[in-house]
């Protein structure tokens, strides 16, 4: 499956906005990125809603990584497009 770079966008405006809705709802309100699951675990006291932050976590983490791939390749394009004589690969 090859999505676009706003395809990838869109994804993690979508998945921030559902997590956002859950750490509203629960109070999350880790001091750090590495307390953030220790803290939902604590938190939120639904199975599901525990589950799909967890889903909601790692399918940003993975939308975020494919999107700055994707970031990377096309900066990288675009100076060779500006620059030819300067093709490293």
């Amino acid at each position: 499956m090859n999505i676009t770079f706003a395809q990838a966008q869109q994804k993690l405006e979508e998945i921030t906005a559902e997590m956002l809705v859950l750490i509203r709802q629960y109070g999350l309100d880790a001091e750090s990125p590495f307390d953030v699951i220790r803290v939902a675990r604590n938190k939120i006291g639904n199975e599901q809603d525990y589950i799909r932050f967890l889903e909601l976590s790692l399918e940003g983490r993975i939308y975020g990584e494919y999107a700055e791939a994707l970031q990377k390749q096309m900066d990288q394009q675009a100076a060779e497009i500006s620059d030819p004589t300067n093709n490293i690969h």
